[in-house]
């Protein structure tokens, strides 16, 4: 593991995460110099007690997702590729492996926790939907062939309303299809992209501007259904939280 570690002003200059107590900030950095060459600490209470830090702060560094936290107790550095370029003779992957296959990397490089892995949707039970067609969407998951899903239109439609330039990668693709193996169809992709344009734009979520989220490894991930038949907020009604600071 490197003995040096980096940190872009992207990240650490922004008022988002100077709005935090000093003990937050302070952990943060304790953090990053404790994580491993793909920014994985695997004692971040042991990290905080050396700080000085208190539960609070780390709580404070997961609503404001600057760690991604797992339920192993292994956190990883949302930023951190961002932060940090090693060079491969000096890189060496990271233990936790698991945990690292339970993300993905953004285009601008931050990591996301893919909270459902489409490769076992059959074992996921989504509340709201009757067994029967659970066990429809399991039976014919792998029946469903790519040519039938409409990755570029959906795409570019979410890319008509939120003026975003959105590619089909496939980071995005297997969000689409893991929804589209659940017999949802375009009307219902383009009914979210909708709903959440409608409830979003020109509001604030934690101190940044919501329309961060209106990306596809959110409108389309484990909440899709939620989004689909919910009710557009009206503009004075105030933003639901989760209970890490994401939006419903």
């Amino acid at each position: 593991m490197a003995q040096r570690r980096m940190f872009s002003k992207k990240i650490v200059e922004t008022d988002f995460f100077m709005e935090m107590s000093p003990t937050a900030k302070l952990l943060y950095f304790y953090l990053n110099m404790s994580a491993d060459d793909d920014g994985f600490v695997g004692n971040p209470k042991t990290i905080k007690l050396i700080s000085g830090a208190t539960d609070d702060d780390l709580k404070i560094l997961i609503a404001k997702q600057f760690i991604i936290p797992f339920d192993s107790g292994v956190i990883v550095i949302k930023d951190w590729k961002i932060h940090n370029y090693i060079q491969k003779d000096r890189y060496n992957q990271t233990q936790y492996l698991d945990e690292k296959k339970q993300l993905l990397v953004e285009e601008n490089g931050t990591y996301t926790k893919c909270i459902q892995d489409v490769s076992s949707l059959d074992t996921q039970v989504r509340l709201g939907k009757s067994k029967d067609r659970l066990g429809k969407s399991n039976n014919n998951m792998s029946d469903k062939s790519d040519d039938v899903i409409p990755y570029s239109e959906i795409i570019s439609y979410l890319n008509e309303k939120t003026g975003r330039s959105f590619r089909t990668t496939e980071a995005h693709k297997r969000f689409i299809k893991a929804r589209w193996n659940e017999d949802y169809k375009l009307d219902d992709f383009k009914k979210v992209v909708d709903n959440k344009v409608a409830d979003w734009t020109g509001k604030t979520i934690n101190g940044q501007p919501a329309e961060k989220y209106l990306q596809p490894s959110t409108l389309f991930g484990t909440k899709f259904d939620n989004y689909l038949n919910q009710t557009p907020m009206r503009q004075e009604q105030a933003q639901p939280y989760d209970d890490l600071g994401l939006p419903f």
